[in-house]
């Protein structure tokens, strides 16, 4: 059996008979393969999931399951129109199944395709301001998800304790022998350590509560309609338990960032505080109602934690010889690690700045 005919016998498994259908690639995703699919007038979006990365596929689609349709149930109830186009809809199979598994043991899934969208990879303040409301939308309307807490689809995504646990690990080990070029830049992590490890300590403490954060907030995981308004917040896999300051740093540390993520001239690189004040003011005014005064003291902090936490796992990459990132040549993680480092020295620089912004957008 052919590629294409192997993915039509998929599809059926969803949608009953393959014939008529057609099946084409679709976008460039780095974890899952995505095709779009059309049946008659019928659009949907077929995935390959990534087990290797999402290990526990049911607990993942159950998760998603259930966070689509609590975001409908909720959209119901504001009396929102065109609601199919507003959440993620899963396909189950015509076993009653949220995905399916092939011969190879390859898992896949189903969903509707939302017509007349489109998504950006750039940004400016408007459409910062606009991703700010839809991610604060997003967690206001989990904050009262019912039931057990969602299945974490990656353990210890966002917790810098274990992220620095295995950092120091592969310094120990070094086994690329790299570790006496990049000595100092180990010092400046150790440095700021115990700093960085605040959140966790505060979640012991019963100060800081976890939530159900989207955990990969970056501009291009939000639809928008033709006139630029937001449909719906996309990309669910790593939806899971979290600080809310993990999403709103996540989101800072790829949209205002002047440079790119691997740039190798570190002059174009710092915190843009236009975008980082447009974000702040659309995520408040969505998020304020359900926020602790402890989670909104610590969104500035955010900023400086997942940019610290990338950097950390770059460099922790590069000790390593390079075995999880994928790199384009020899010192592409340094590249990378150096990048983000000098991220996070624009935004010490500007924190102060930064928690005044977010202290007058909370107002």
């Amino acid at each position: 059996m052919n590629e294409m005919n192997k993915l039509k016998e998929i599809v059926s498994r969803f949608i009953g008979g393959d014939a008529g259908v057609e099946i084409k690639p679709l976008g460039k995703g780095h974890i899952n393969d995505s095709y779009k699919v059309v049946s008659g007038d019928k659009e949907y979006v077929l995935q390959r999931i990534n087990h290797h990365i999402f290990k526990n596929v049911p607990e993942l689609q159950n998760n998603i399951y259930r966070v689509t349709g609590h975001i409908r149930k909720k959209l119901q109830e504001q009396g929102v129109a065109d609601i199919c186009r507003r959440v993620l809809t899963l396909i189950p199979t015509r076993d009653g199944a949220l995905f399916c598994r092939d011969g190879r043991g390859d898992y896949w899934r189903l969903m509707d395709f939302i017509r007349e969208s489109k998504s950006y990879d750039e940004i400016n303040p408007e459409l910062a301001y606009r991703a700010g409301m839809a991610f604060g939308d997003f967690q206001k309307m989990l904050a009262d998800l019912p039931g057990e807490p969602l299945f974490e689809t990656i353990p210890n995504f966002h917790n810098m304790e274990a992220r620095l646990e295995t950092f120091r690990e592969v310094v120990k080990a070094d086994k690329a022998g790299r570790l006496d070029r990049v000595a100092g830049l180990v010092k400046e992590i150790e440095d700021r350590a115990e700093e960085m490890c605040g959140a966790e300590r505060l979640y012991r403490e019963g100060k800081l509560p976890k939530r159900i954060n989207h955990c990969d907030t970056k501009v291009n995981n939000i639809l928008f309609d033709n006139d630029d308004q937001v449909l719906c917040v996309v990309d669910l896999d790593t939806v899971m338990p979290g600080y809310v300051l993990s999403d709103f740093g996540d989101f800072i540390r790829t949209g205002a960032n002047t440079g790119a993520e691997d740039d190798r001239s570190i002059d174009n690189i710092s915190v843009d505080l236009a975008i980082f004040e447009a974000y702040a003011k659309g995520y408040l005014k969505s998020a304020a109602s359900f926020l602790t005064d402890v989670e909104t003291e610590n969104l500035a902090f955010g900023a400086k934690l997942l940019t610290y936490m990338q950097t950390v796992r770059f460099f922790t990459d590069y000790i390593d010889g390079d075995t999880y990132y994928k790199t384009a040549y020899p010192e592409h993680n340094l590249v990378r690690t150096e990048a983000q480092f000098k991220l996070l020295q624009s935004l010490e620089e500007n924190f102060d700045r930064m928690r005044q912004i977010v202290k007058d957008a909370a107002v």
